[in-house]
């Protein structure tokens, strides 16, 4: 896997997207426990989003992934993260890098998501030495996908195969 390091931080005249901070926990536990509720990245105390991203520094050190912060010019805030990671498996998304976006559920629009994808896909692929992107957009996302429509991004048809051998669905794939 290439290093992350001469890709972090991106910016345009909305969005900063740099590594994370410590000075993002605030903002990033509106986002964590704002947007993900029910998922397994719901963070409801300052304690549990210290701890993620605590988390989320030891995996950019040890190499399993890299988790960014997107900060809104605007108010100096972050209002979400970014994470990407090569995949290994056996199934078609072999080799590709994962895109995960999540912001807070007022920026979850068009607008502020063809951004940030248009800010992160083009290096993504580059930055983890692959030849194509992956990222979920479950279809009742009709403003991410419309996004992802534009930057690029198709949706696939391949199911990805987890390591529990459960099968995942609404990937969209850049090449």
């Amino acid at each position: 896997m290439k290093t992350y390091k001469k890709y972090l931080e991106l910016n345009d005249d909305r969005f900063l997207i740099r590594l994370i901070d410590d000075d993002d926990c605030d903002s990033l536990l509106e986002v964590y426990s704002d947007n993900c509720d029910g998922d397994n990245f719901y963070y409801d105390t300052k304690e549990k989003m210290v701890e993620a991203l605590n988390f989320w520094k030891l995996a950019y050190e040890r190499g399993w992934f890299v988790r960014l912060s997107i900060i809104d010019k605007s108010i100096f805030k972050a209002i979400g993260t970014i994470e990407l990671c090569l995949r290994t498996s056996d199934d078609k998304f072999n080799n590709c890098g994962i895109l995960r976006v999540d912001v807070k559920s007022d920026y979850e629009r068009f607008d502020m998501l063809y951004d940030i994808f248009f800010l992160i896909a083009p290096m993504a692929k580059e930055a983890l030495g692959c030849n194509s992107i992956i990222t979920k957009a479950p279809i009742y996302a009709v403003e991410r996908i419309r996004a992802l429509e534009e930057v690029g991004f198709v949706k696939s048809n391949n199911l990805m195969i987890g390591k529990n051998g459960i099968l995942y669905y609404d990937y969209w794939v850049i090449d």
